[in-house]
């Protein structure tokens, strides 16, 4: 697609800002499911969130971890609560980047946070079995530009004074995707909080041989957006970014990404697309938007064979990413060797979702949630951070994300509250075995 060519800023960065998120992010309160008051939403996570260099927060008996940018261990507190967890997760909802009736919206990450509480797989009710990672630091320039280009990046920030007069603009040429004032500096604070989860997983790692796994709850989503600019709704590859922070800070050489969001991750398969040390695995809806990720995109030069594309007919559901997982991801990854696990974690593949057409279920969610969790166990030593991309039915996403969590805490699906079988259909099973078997031999698996 045409991407609006933006003019160098020599401007500052304010990717050395804390990001601050309150407790008070987990006690929302509405009359319904989802049913969020934007402006409570907005005054609890914007109002005062920049402070000043901090590293822990005011409250000495919260449970927290901080990346100082460096992945030096002595700035990530190791304490008893945090050595219990199971899930560690940050929030970064991005709130002043929105656009009236856009799917992609502010409304997403508050109603995860909703559900978690709801639900009771929040620190409130899970101790330190669940802990929020409350503080940390946007990422800097340098981490951004590791993946994309210094001149996309200048020309970001400096189009935010555009914005600041227009109220809204659109970034992409003719795409969707669409900036505010805030964009900027809420999409260092989403590829920040990502990092910081690399650094307090590795940490854990490092003591214990079952580290907490990790979730990037944020948004703008990354995986569209390509190393030269915005693509998708998708502004910072953050996926991209925190796999060369885990080479760069923490020596993880060898990174295994699994995207299984309905739209092919076009960003994060040309970021790696020479890369021998960066596998990655893309399923997603064929023909659907961007119309990438064939069979035959498999990686060029050096990185031939370390990218793999798994285009699905429309329809495939549960069956097809059991069987995807069995005979597809787990012998890539055996094979592969990886240090750890990243995941782009879309949750637009989900029946009820507006933008596509499989059907995957709140059990799919759940059983792909448990199953890469055991593989990281199996082949990374348990290291492995999700990261939020798609997923814009509110309720579909957010007890999807909630039975995530619940299958990294080892406990039952409560997939059957929320699924109704009436919505699915017979999954096109010739077709996905088809698919499988190409992908299999083009692979040698």
């Amino acid at each position: 697609m045409e991407l609006l060519s933006f003019p160098i800023s020599s401007s500052p960065t304010g990717g050395n800002a804390l990001f601050l998120v309150r407790k008070h992010l987990c006690k929302w309160k509405s009359h319904s499911r989802f049913d969020l008051d934007a402006k409570f939403v907005r005054d609890r996570i914007l109002n005062k969130s920049w402070r000043r260099r901090r590293c822990f927060s005011e409250k000495a008996e919260t449970p927290i971890s901080c990346s100082n940018g460096t992945g030096e261990d002595p700035f990530i507190p190791v304490n008893k609560k945090l050595s219990d967890a199971r899930v560690i997760y940050a929030v970064a909802p991005a709130m002043g980047h929105n656009k009236e009736a856009h799917p992609e919206s502010h409304f997403r990450v508050p109603a995860i946070v909703n559900a978690l509480e709801k639900l009771e797989l929040s620190p409130k009710f899970r101790g330190s079995n669940v802990i929020e990672l409350e503080t940390f630091k946007s990422a800097s320039l340098d981490d951004i530009a590791s993946v994309h280009t210094r001149a996309y990046v200048s020309g970001l920030e400096k189009a935010m004074d555009e914005a600041s007069q227009q109220g809204i603009i659109f970034i992409e040429g003719s795409g969707p995707t669409y900036a505010t004032v805030d964009t900027f500096q809420e999409s260092l604070v989403a590829a920040g909080a990502g990092i910081s989860l690399i650094d307090s997983v590795v940490a854990q790692s490092k003591i214990s041989k079952s580290p907490p796994i990790g979730f990037a709850l944020i948004r703008p989503p990354g995986h569209h957006a390509i190393p030269k600019g915005p693509m998708g709704f998708c502004v910072f590859g953050n996926i991209a970014i925190a796999a060369r922070y885990a080479q760069r800070v923490h020596g993880l050489k060898r990174v295994f990404i699994i995207d299984f969001d309905v739209h092919h991750g076009n960003g994060t398969n040309d970021a790696f697309y020479e890369d021998p040390d960066i596998f990655f695995l893309s399923t997603h809806q064929d023909g659907s938007y961007p119309g990438t990720g064939k069979f035959d995109e498999v990686g060029h030069g050096d990185g031939e064979g370390t990218t793999l594309n798994l285009p699905l007919p429309g329809g495939s559901g549960d069956a097809a990413m059991r069987a995807i997982f069995d005979e597809i991801i787990v012998p890539c990854a055996q094979r592969f060797k990886p240090d750890i696990i990243l995941v782009s974690a879309g949750y637009d593949a989900h029946v009820l979702d507006p933008l596509a057409s499989l059907q995957f279920t709140t059990g799919t969610y759940y059983m792909l949630a448990s199953n890469i969790q055991q593989l990281a166990k199996d082949v990374c030593g348990g290291r492995c951070v999700f990261f939020l991309e798609g997923g814009y039915n509110l309720e579909s996403l957010s007890y999807s994300v909630a039975d995530s969590f619940r299958a990294f805490l080892g406990e039952p699906s409560l997939a059957s509250e929320f699924d109704n079988p009436a919505f699915l259909h017979e999954e096109p099973s010739t077709r996905v075995r088809q698919a499988i078997q190409r992908v299999k031999q083009i692979h040698s698996l």
